[in-house]
């Protein structure tokens, strides 16, 4: 995946972070794609078993759930 880290770094800053460091950067960067990946297996199995190739917004919203 390609999550910028000055993505990960507005992220932290918008949470009150004044400064930021680069390995904080990765950290976050490495736990967010992984959160990313689980929940899009989720919201394709969802999207398959309604029959669907697309993923939807309801999708998305399902996999939270769980």
């Amino acid at each position: 995946m390609d999550i910028s880290l000055s993505s990960m770094e507005k992220l932290l800053k918008k949470a009150g972070a004044k400064r930021v460091s680069d390995s904080a950067k990765n950290a976050l960067r490495k736990e967010l794609e992984k959160l990313a990946k689980d929940l899009g297996k989720k919201a394709v199995m969802f999207s398959k078993h309604a029959g669907r190739k697309t993923v939807r917004e309801e999708d998305i919203n399902l996999a939270l759930k769980k």
